[in-house]
């Protein structure tokens, strides 16, 4: 029984928006990784990895506080319950982020400390290996994609045309997810280098 060109047409679709869908979330992934690669400067996303023990319950800062950033280099956080707030200083100065928080028992303050070259330098290279580590995925879906067309291929579900056009498509899909990938990782860059 030989499928429809319309059944055919589908299938192929579908490798293509399964292979978009794959690499939107690698691109997100690397866009989360690097929210958390810090700068010079401050933004409220530094804190989005820090959560805090609320009775018992590790609990993501943003559920129970007020995170602002008055000035280039200082983050505020204003716990909700001011009961919290010695809780909260203590998850933040425990981070992986290396802050050094300042209460006055209502308002947290964090002054964000300038880079030091090396660690400019350092930040780069974990960019660019986040960079890479999100193509590999990107090209780990090409290959995903490419196997599922040729399996239809060699079925005799689709034609060899179309199974040729849908692989100019992937390769096209593939060279757009890199080249946004390129451009995310030298914005990033370009904003760890700036002094």
């Amino acid at each position: 029984m030989s499928s429809t060109a319309e059944e055919d047409g589908i299938m192929l679709e579908d490798v293509i928006k399964d292979l978009r869908s794959a690499n939107e979330k690698a691109i997100e992934a690397l866009r989360r990784d690097l929210s958390k690669v810090r700068t010079g400067r401050a933004h409220a996303g530094m804190l989005d990895s820090i959560r805090v023990d609320y009775y018992g319950v590790p609990t993501p800062l943003s559920q129970m506080a007020t995170v602002s950033v008055p000035e280039p280099r200082l983050i505020t956080v204003k716990p909700w319950e001011q009961s919290q707030t010695k809780a909260v200083e203590k998850a933040i100065r425990e981070g992986e982020l290396g802050l050094n928080p300042q209460t006055d028992g209502v308002l947290i303050r964090i002054p964000i400390p300038a880079l030091t070259e090396d660690r400019r330098k350092e930040m780069v290279k974990l960019t660019k290996r986040s960079g890479e580590d999100c193509k590999v995925a990107i090209r780990k879906n090409r290959r995903d994609a490419n196997e599922m067309i040729d399996a239809f291929d060699k079925d005799g579900k689709v034609s060899g045309d179309d199974a040729e056009r849908t692989k100019k498509k992937v390769e096209d899909m593939i060279a757009e997810a890199t080249k946004q990938v390129d451009t995310i990782i030298a914005s990033k860059e370009k904003e760890i280098l700036e002094v």
